[in-house]
């Protein structure tokens, strides 16, 4: 018996041996393949020149994101959001406790940091009030009474998974807020979780478009008709690309996207860079004259600022047509905001940032006593309860975030979106990535994220002496600006 056993354990070893051997010899003769292919090949010069060695240049390349965001990055230092600030997400998300000890490890002297001014006297609990609903489109067939400030930001089924667009419908739901489609046209997805939607037009009008890609009234009053859709967002710009439509690769347009935005499936979505029927101020007023005729609903147009010296000429142009022409909302996206797929020379150096743009937008609108009439929404990074509340200070009604309901559903930052391959299951359409994303508990994240960046805005709000955050003004916050010094935000941005 003994004899058997050291029998098998030597066949064994032997076995083991012979497979070693057989990989060491493939490994081998792989190498020379490619240590062959390598020193023919013409279009790498470190592959060329370092034959075979040079191909670890590449691997250790693409680790290095890996290796930055979990080993060697501090907690405040990766861009485009830090570990502190996903870090806040995610403990939003899941509901858990999001105190902190020992003091905090924010730069305070950090130029762009804000600080909120508090007042001797709080807001007691008792006389705090909860943010009331605001009116938008008084002069619409049906206004919309938009009942949270916070919102979910434009992103469209295509450049979001299945899961992922029904989650976010399914959290917004529970939360009172409403979600924004993208340009890429109304799925069942959106509706399915019985949210309110507000409904983009983008410059390819996807969803509304005929055959050649204009305006179809028709399929435009089909969606107005759905009660779920609240409002029509005109996309004009958007912070991460502005002067260039939307980039949709080929492998992320399937049947299903290609049928909801009326394009041909598997062929890259390329958008063309602005509205062929809108091409000066007197078009634009027209635009959203007709979309508002046609469903009846609030319409409004997105847009990031560059230059203003049409602002004026803008509102003068509105003021002429009558308050009625006014659009009902503008979206102001910031120059820093997010997208899927852009190219750099855009991500990095168009536009103006949304710190700089919405006091000047808001102090256009009230100089024209266009204040009340227009709502003004505020959009790109705005994640933290920090940030809410400084777009709030300054002028904004509502704020709307894309990236900071990606976290709550999951999102790592991998900085896959553009290439069907994220991790999380939220921006691929690969459906063995997708099975982890599991909708009904991610619609709770979403929720819960939702519901606690509200409340602690609503904590900032009290600590400043108002009762709710929409009181919140510019004298109730500072910036540090360049030198180390804290500015009001009324010195710094007056109201003119």
């Amino acid at each position: 018996m003994n004899e058997t056993i050291f029998m098998l354990a030597i066949d064994f070893i032997a076995l083991i041996g012979v497979i070693v051997l057989l990989l060491i010899v493939a490994a081998l003769v792989a190498g020379v393949v490619m240590y062959q292919v390598d020193k023919r090949q013409t279009a790498h010069t470190i592959r060329r020149n370092y034959p075979l060695l040079g191909r670890f240049r590449y691997i250790f390349e693409s680790l290095g994101e890996f290796f930055r965001q979990y080993f060697f990055a501090m907690d405040r230092e990766e861009m485009p959001f830090n570990r502190a600030q996903r870090s806040w997400v995610y403990r939003a998300a899941k509901n858990i406790d999001n105190t902190v000890a020992f003091g905090s490890t924010r730069d305070l002297r950090k130029p762009g940091t804000y600080y909120f001014l508090n007042c001797p006297f709080p807001t007691l609990s008792e006389d705090a009030a909860g943010t009331q609903p605001m009116r938008i489109g008084p002069y619409c067939r049906t206004p919309y009474e938009a009942p949270s400030f916070l919102n979910i930001s434009g992103m469209s089924f295509g450049a979001l998974s299945a899961p992922a667009v029904r989650a976010l419908s399914m959290g917004a739901a529970r939360a009172g807020c409403w979600m924004n489609t993208g340009e890429g046209a109304l799925s069942k997805y959106h509706l399915e979780g019985g949210c309110d939607i507000v409904f983009q037009i983008g410059t390819a009008k996807y969803g509304v478009r005929d055959a050649e890609g204009r305006l179809d009234d028709g399929k435009l009053a089909e969606v107005a008709a759905i009660e779920q859709v609240r409002m029509f967002e005109i996309k004009l710009s958007q912070g991460a690309k502005p002067g260039k439509g939307g980039i949709l690769p080929g492998d992320k347009v399937t049947a299903e996207i290609a049928q909801a935005r009326g394009i041909p499936e598997g062929q890259a979505s390329i958008s063309p860079n602005r509205h062929p029927e809108i091409s000066n101020i007197e078009q634009l007023l027209d635009f959203v004259a007709h979309v508002r005729e046609v469903t009846g609903k609030p319409v409004g147009f997105k847009l990031v600022l560059g230059s203003t010296d049409w602002l004026d000429s803008f509102c003068e142009a509105v003021k002429k047509r009558g308050s009625e022409a006014a659009p009902d909302f503008i979206t102001l996206d910031s120059s820093d905001g997010g997208t899927g797929a852009a190219p750099m020379p855009l991500m990095d150096s168009v536009g103006l940032p949304l710190r700089e743009s919405l006091p000047l937008l808001v102090n256009k609108l009230q100089q024209h006593n266009l204040r009340n009439r227009v709502r003004v929404i505020a959009s790109g990074k705005l994640i933290n309860p920090t940030d809410v509340a400084a777009a709030i200070c300054l002028g904004a009604d509502f704020v709307v975030s894309a990236r900071g309901f990606m976290f709550a559903l999951g999102c790592i930052q991998a900085l896959q979106c553009n290439k069907n391959t994220c991790p999380t299951g939220i921006t691929t359409h690969d459906p063995k990535l997708q099975q982890g994303l599991v909708p009904e508990v991610k619609a709770e994240r979403v929720a819960n994220f939702h519901q606690n960046l509200v409340h602690e805005v609503e904590l900032i709000a009290h600590s400043c002496g108002v009762t709710e955050p929409r009181q919140l003004r510019r004298e109730h916050a500072a910036v540090v600006i360049d030198g180390g010094g804290a500015v009001p935000l009324n010195i710094l941005y007056p109201n003119t």
